[in-house]
């Protein structure tokens, strides 16, 4: 037997670390997994969206795992990798424009078509507001489609729908003065 010196574990790894004192990615993954999934749900608000965050924010943190200069402030880097995953996720998001002419509202029947001077002043109006208002309002007011159809048909979710609805109300209601 040799006699070798003990020495005591140091609570972080220093960077003059060497490479089989370092801890493997495996070992850092399964401690911090917890705390990032925690962090994800916080960003998302949905777990199933915080899931996939961590799976692929772990993903990345394996590829570059090498370049992982201090083991000891492993946590902050992977959140950080969290974050970024999160915005790359906003990033893909392209809106789709919609099919759906609004430039001229197309009257079912000559008789339906109301020829008052209220009438004109609520098309000029509704002519006036921009499309990410008007789409909304002319689905929900003239088609019938509840604030979920919508939605789903601009490409929007539920709450942005409901916002620009509520927008689109407020700027009609500038336009006309509060009447009534």
């Amino acid at each position: 037997m040799s006699a070798s010196v003990a020495r005591a574990p140091s609570p972080t790894p220093s960077p003059s670390t060497t490479a089989s004192e370092a801890p493997s990615f495996e070992a850092l993954a399964e401690t911090y997994r917890h705390s990032l999934f925690k962090y994800a749900c916080r960003l998302c608000g949905d777990k199933q969206i915080a899931e996939d965050l961590v799976q692929d924010s772990l993903l990345r943190a394996w590829r570059s795992f090498a370049r992982l200069q201090n083991p000891a402030a492993a946590l902050g880097w992977m959140k950080t990798i969290v974050r970024r995953e999160n915005a790359r996720r906003f990033e893909r998001i392209q809106p789709r424009e919609s099919a759906m002419p609004t430039e001229e509202l197309p009257a079912q029947a000559a008789q339906d078509y109301d020829t008052s001077t209220d009438a004109f002043v609520l098309r000029r109006a509704l002519r006036a507001l921009p499309v990410e208002y008007r789409e909304p309002l002319i689905l929900q007011v003239l088609h019938g489609y509840s604030q979920q159809e919508s939605a789903a048909r601009l490409g929007l979710s539920a709450a942005g729908a409901g916002t620009r609805l509520f927008r689109a109300r407020q700027r009609l209601r500038e336009a006309l003065g509060e009447r009534g």
